[in-house]
């Protein structure tokens, strides 16, 4: 009788990790579709706009970083989050020049995207 149950007990920790996996996989997507989906800042709105839009997605991808398990994605959403603050920076002193961070950005949001996938 014992014989019988360790495969079951051996099973049903199968199917358990099964969804655990399922789980994780299913919080990565979503994070991931809500994390692109925050990235559409305009760096060359008003400084009002700008600081305004900034904090909520930069809230929202911390957010969206402390709810997911994968550590690449999680660092992807904080290095997003922290280069939002620092265009709100840049525009609340008046420096209009966001060449650059629009460069970073773009390599965020790649990166983003290959850990998404």
């Amino acid at each position: 009788m014992r014989i019988l149950r360790v495969p079951g007990v051996v099973g049903m920790a199968v199917v358990l990790a099964g969804c655990a996996e399922a789980a994780e996989t299913a919080d990565r997507v979503s994070a991931c579709s809500q994390a692109l989906g925050l990235a559409n800042l305009n760096p060359y709105a008003s400084a009002q706009e700008v600081s305004a839009q900034a904090q909520q997605k930069a809230e929202e991808l911390r957010d969206l970083g402390n709810q997911v398990a994968d550590q690449t994605l999680q660092q992807n959403l904080f290095a997003i989050a922290d280069s939002y603050v620092a265009l709100e920076q840049r525009k609340s002193q008046g420096l209009s020049d966001v060449n650059d961070w629009v460069q970073t950005n773009t390599a965020n949001l790649e990166r983003l995207r290959q850990a998404c996938t």
